[in-house]
């Protein structure tokens, strides 16, 4: 039998998985997807389950079921090119015939001392659950902070707003403003919401160090209980070890077809690849359905014709009531009506999936 192994079943590994197994598959070919967990955690929304605004059930979909998927549970650790072996914990090497690379991020700390080691993160299930616990236990009155001024700051800086009315929150940024790529009226709106909520807004802040319990601004403490770090990412440490050429970013570069250059049977997909636009779970889907079409052409001997993957825009939330959003060329939406918008892609994300 010859074997396609999917590393991640995240937003770009599953969409292949599920395209893939909506048509026939060569009978002689098998789908082995590998994974920590037993189901889909939905990433865009680990803000909420920090919060405490929703559950972990909420966050959850299922792989799914066919004869010709197999699914595997485990720590990849790292990824042998030349002989086609994926090495797990604990566990003999697997080989391969064709590669999916879907291993997702991690945070990036900008080599600042403490900030890995005192913070709290949103990367993984098991790293926003411990989020969560530290964000319930903080006392009456206490102080948050979330350190990175982009999406995903935003949205837990407002969703704790929303959880925990009693906490004093802070959103802290070494640029201008928050959400400093986004067009200036969405930022102005998200702003007045901020104040509107009473969220403390911090610009130009450049962290030197992070302490327990503090972080320090140059020589200038910032006294916090806890601290959300949102402040960039990076491809996973496995992807980070790989013997090929990277970005600036350091994600894996590719050829048209979504392949390593060197290794054509080996693709990336999501946050380990060098893409033209950030990394997204809509960029994640994009990439795997094109994917997921370049080998069902190959499987019959095929020419795959692929487009460009395009991008409808980027939605956010301000705790459940409110949003903002940039649909198409720049268009700003900003209110209810993006906030709606989001749960119905949410929605509709979970019942294809599940």
């Amino acid at each position: 039998m010859k074997k396609l192994v999917i590393l991640g079943g995240g937003y770009g590994g599953l969409t292949i998985a599920h395209h893939l197994l909506e048509k026939d598959i060569p009978q002689d070919t098998v789908i082995l997807m590998i994974d920590r967990l037993p189901f889909q955690g939905l990433k865009t929304e680990y803000y909420a389950l920090a919060s405490g605004t929703i559950s972990e059930r909420d966050v959850r979909v299922g792989y799914p079921v066919h004869p010709h998927l197999q699914m595997k549970y485990g720590e990849v650790t790292a990824i042998d090119l030349e002989n086609k072996q994926i090495r797990m914990a604990g566990q003999d090497p697997l080989s391969y015939d064709w590669l999916v690379v879907g291993l997702g991020c991690v945070d990036k700390y900008h080599d600042i001392p403490g900030a890995e080691e005192f913070t709290c993160s949103l990367q993984t299930m098991s790293a926003t659950r411990r989020t969560y616990q530290k964000v319930q236990d903080v006392r009456p009155f206490g102080q948050i902070t979330v350190v990175g001024g982009g999406l995903s700051g935003v949205e837990i800086a407002a969703e704790l707003r929303e959880s925990r009315p009693d906490l004093s929150i802070r959103i802290l940024d070494r640029g201008p403003s928050i959400l400093s790529a986004f067009p200036e009226k969405l930022q102005g709106f998200v702003r007045e919401w901020f104040l509107e909520h009473d969220v403390e807004m911090r610009s130009h802040v450049a962290l030197t160090r992070v302490e327990d319990g503090a972080l320090y601004d140059g020589g200038m403490p910032i006294v916090t209980d806890v601290t959300v770090w949102t402040a960039g990412i990076q491809p996973s440490p496995v992807v980070q070890a790989m013997p090929v050429e990277k970005d600036a970013m350091g994600r894996v570069k590719l050829d048209e077809y979504h392949r390593i250059p060197a290794y054509p049977e080996v693709f990336v997909v999501g946050d380990c690849a060098s893409l033209p636009f950030s990394p997204s779970a809509q960029a994640a889907e994009g990439q795997g359905k094109q994917i997921a079409l370049i080998l069902r052409a190959l499987w019959k001997n095929e020419t795959p014709r692929l487009g460009l993957i395009k991008l409808k825009g980027v939605l956010g939330s301000l705790g459940k009531k409110s949003g903002f959003g940039v649909m198409g060329n720049r268009t700003v939406m900003v209110g209810k009506v993006p906030r709606a918008l989001k749960s119905g892609v949410l929605w509709k994300s979970k019942r294809h999936f599940g």
